[in-house]
């Protein structure tokens, strides 16, 4: 898709993407680049960054690849000092990473529970953090987003993962109260059935079921939300903090339009 925003809507910001290299982080990468913006991508294989490092960097963007587990104190702090280094701030960070597994909740351990809430939840406390800390905090502000699910109302198949986006919703009201006088905004971008890869690993038809519950009728796609972050970080969104922003079709406001799930 063509971008929404003009070319020059975002110039001279710095972003961070985590998740960059595919998906909806890649595409929210090239979103910003294609509205001015310097961009450093980090995730866990090389490969995939270093391909959209070089697609970014061929349309003319100024991009900085960065390999990194965000559950690693460690590695976050050498993503932070790199993308410092280089940019010498982040204007906004978009905790993208994310990753879980479908099981009945009775089948949820406390070690599975952990680790689906140690990506979505603890990684993306501890790059905020550091990045609000050492850049936004005692610098002129920016933009912290976090990534929702939709339905809000809690998803078969998904009560810990659905659980730690329910907390990520209620980090970004509680974190505008705090750091909204050091001109930090923080917002939840709540996201309905997007049409990236991790979505398609569920197979033909839970792809086809993941349409039907659409009230638009259709998936969304990773330039969708890509271009709806951008907005948010340009001077049309700068009013925008504290709250979510449903990018889903609708979904939200129809829950999941299916039988309940033991009938």
């Amino acid at each position: 898709m063509s971008s929404p925003l003009a070319p020059d809507a975002n110039r001279g910001k710095v972003v961070l993407v985590t998740g960059g290299g595919t998906g909806i982080g890649r595409a929210t990468a090239t979103a910003f680049a294609r509205t001015g913006a310097r961009v450093a991508i980090c995730g866990r294989r090389p490969q995939p960054l270093e391909e959209a490092r070089m697609e970014l960097e061929g349309a003319g963007a100024e991009c900085l690849a960065i390999p990194c587990d965000v559950r690693e104190p460690e590695e976050v702090r050498s993503l932070v000092n790199r993308t410092l280094d280089r940019f010498g701030a982040v204007d906004v960070l978009v905790n993208n990473a994310g990753g879980q597994f479908t099981a009945p909740a009775e089948e949820i351990t406390v070690h599975g529970m952990r680790a689906v809430h140690r990506l979505a939840l603890d990684a993306a406390w501890d790059l905020t953090r550091e990045v609000a800390t050492r850049s936004m905090i005692p610098g002129t502000g920016g933009l912290i987003v976090f990534g929702g699910f939709s339905p809000r109302r809690g998803i078969p198949g998904f009560a810990h993962a659905a659980a730690a986006r329910a907390a990520l919703e209620n980090l970004a009201q509680g974190l505008a109260l705090e750091w909204s006088r050091h001109g930090v905004r923080t917002v939840c971008v709540v996201l309905g059935n997007i049409d990236t890869e991790g979505l398609a690993g569920y197979g033909a038809e839970a792809l086809e079921a993941a349409r039907r519950q659409v009230p638009l009728g259709r998936l969304g796609t990773p330039d969708e939300v890509g271009a709806t972050i951008a907005f948010l970080a340009s001077d049309g969104g700068a009013y925008i903090t504290g709250t979510s922003v449903l990018v889903d079709g609708g979904l939200d406001a129809w829950g999941q339009g299916e039988p309940p799930p033991w009938d």
